[in-house]
Parts: structure tokens; sequence; C-alpha cells
């Protein structure tokens, strides 16, 4: 044993020189060589491998995160497994000929264990060669059969199924496809806005048979209640004494107030019957809720005489005075 290891020493010192450059041959070969050799899967990726001499790409086996290390003539792919998302621009025309600018916006990640699949079949740049020409063939089918004004109105809708339609493509391309928004649709500012002027005038005409139907509910509503006051009146009048509708039309009053939440004062008037004060009416009487201004008039006249015969009065003391000195 002593005899192998004396002569591996004077083997090395006779050939140092060598020895040490192909040491540093291989080591700077490996570094050189390690992006290709090592690999690190960070999270939310997943890594499908690819061998130069053993069949192409492997398809039964998904690399997990974690480092691994390969052959340098192999190679390791690597996938973002998260959901992602894209927003592509789009242009396209309606069955009469206008050009519309779509603003969209897709989620999308790729089928876990089938991205072994998706890597042979459509490659890494699957977003761009999948998802956005089957998406963008569909709205342009479903928008070349729509009107400008309808797909400003209510051709969303439409829009939508075509999308949900174009998703269940997409799915069977080893894709799972979240949703397809769409952000904005641009149309030439012409159109747009001769669109949202016709919008604005149906809505204006439906404004008005709104008015004018209300307005006729209103005139009904109108008549029946006067009907039935007319005939609540009549009824009032059958069962209340003839002259004292306005006593009880004016308890009736009294009583409301007393009963309302606010702080209120009621003056009663002095006459006969007390009722309440409304203003500058005392319902003392039926004539002065009707005829308040003749009986202010009368009142006048009355004064008027009434000062009079107070003249006349000592007139006449001072005759009889005279005829009983005589």
């Amino acid at each position: 044993m002593k005899k192998i290891i004396q002569k591996l020493k004077l083997w090395l010192k006779a050939r140092f020189v060598p020895v040490l450059i192909l040491i540093v041959i291989f080591l700077i070969s490996v570094v050189f060589l390690s992006r290709g050799i090592f690999y690190t899967i960070m999270p939310g990726e997943a890594g499908v491998y690819w061998s130069r001499f053993r069949g192409g790409t492997r398809v039964d086996y998904i690399y997990q995160e974690g480092m691994h290390m390969i052959p340098p003539w192999d190679k390791m792919y690597i996938y973002t497994v998260r959901l992602q998302e894209i927003h592509p621009e789009l242009d396209v025309l309606t069955k009469t000929g206008l050009q519309v600018h779509l603003y969209l916006s897709i989620r999308y990640a790729p089928k876990h264990k089938l991205l072994g699949l998706l890597h042979k079949k459509v490659g890494p740049d699957y977003a761009n060669r999948v998802i956005v020409p089957e998406i963008a063939a569909v709205l342009r089918e479903v928008i070349g059969t729509m009107g400008a004004e309808q797909i400003y109105t209510t051709g969303r809708t439409v829009i939508v199924e075509a999308i949900n339609l174009a998703i269940g493509r997409v799915s069977q391309r080893y894709i799972n496809v979240d949703g397809v928004l769409i952000k904005r649709i641009e149309l030439p500012d012409s159109v747009a806005e001769a669109i949202r002027f016709k919008i604005e005038q149906k809505h204006m005409v439906e404004a008005h048979v709104f008015i004018v139907e209300k307005e006729k509910k209103e005139a009904h509503r109108k008549r029946i209640e006067g009907e039935g006051v007319r005939d609540q009146l009549k009824i009032i009048a059958s069962a209340v004494p003839e002259g004292q509708i306005l006593d009880w039309m004016g308890i009736k009053a009294s009583l409301e107030l007393a009963q309302s939440n606010n702080t209120k004062v009621v003056v009663l008037g002095s006459g006969k019957r007390g009722l309440p004060i409304f203003g500058s009416l005392l319902l003392d009487s039926p004539g002065d809720f009707s005829q308040t201004t003749s009986a202010r008039e009368t009142a006048a006249q009355e004064t008027a005489i009434g000062s009079e015969k107070e003249k006349k009065i000592p007139a006449i003391t001072d005759i009889l005075k005279t005829r009983t000195g005589r």
C-alpha cells in the first residue's frame, strides 16, 4: 500500500502541471455549464424536462419547486403556473364595415398536470398562439353580425356569450381561462356621438309619455277624491242638523290640532259657539264663513247708524226738559 502511494506521488510530481491544467479546465467547464446543469424552480412555477437522447419532452412527469440537476445536453423549461393576465387590443368590423376597437383583459393559467403536453403541442408562447387568436376569431365572427348601435347598447350580452364559447375552445388546448373582460369598446367619435344623441332623445320621449300618463292618473285620482268628498258632505249634511255643519267642522279641526305633535296655540272665538279662529275668520256662524266681506260691511254700517243715534239722543232729552218746565 505504501509503495502504491509513493508511486502516485512520484507520478503527480512528474505530471503536476498537466494535471493542474485539467482541473482548472474542469472547474471552468462546470461554472460555464452550471446554468444548463442546475435549475431552480421558484414558487408558482413548474418544470418540463426535455432529453436529447431519451425521447425528447417528458410529458408524464412535471418537476416541482426546488433545485434540480440534469445533464448539460438536456434542458429544463420552466413555466409559470400562477394566474396570469394579458391586455390585448383588437380591431373588428361591424356588419356595416365600421371599425370597432376593443380593449380586453384575459386571465389564464396552464393546466398543471397537462403542462408537458402544452409544451410539446403549443410551446411557451401559448398565450399569443392560442388564447388571443381564439378569442379574437370568435369576437370578429360575432361582432361582424352586429350593428354599431347594437354594440354600443345591448351588444355586450351577446359578446359575453361569444367569449364564453371561446373560453370553452381554449380549455381544450391544455389551458384554463379564468375570465375575459371587455374593458372598453371604442367607436369613431362621430358615430358614438350620434348614437348617444339618439339614445338621449329616445329617453326624453319616454319621459314625456310617462309624464302624460302620470298626469292622467293624477286627474283620475283627484276626480275620485272629489267624488268621495262630495259623498262625504252629503252624508254629513243628512246626519248633522241644518246650520250646524260649521260647528262640526270646527270641532273636528280643533281635535286634529290637539292631536298633532308640534307645538300650537288654538284661539277660540267669543261667540255663542266658541269655535276656533282661522286667520281672520271667526267660525261662529254659517254666514261668517261664506259672506265675510258682506258681514264686515254690515258691521261698519251698523256702527255708523249707532253713532248717528247717539248724536240724536241728547237733542230729544233737551226737548223733553223744556216741555216739562213749562
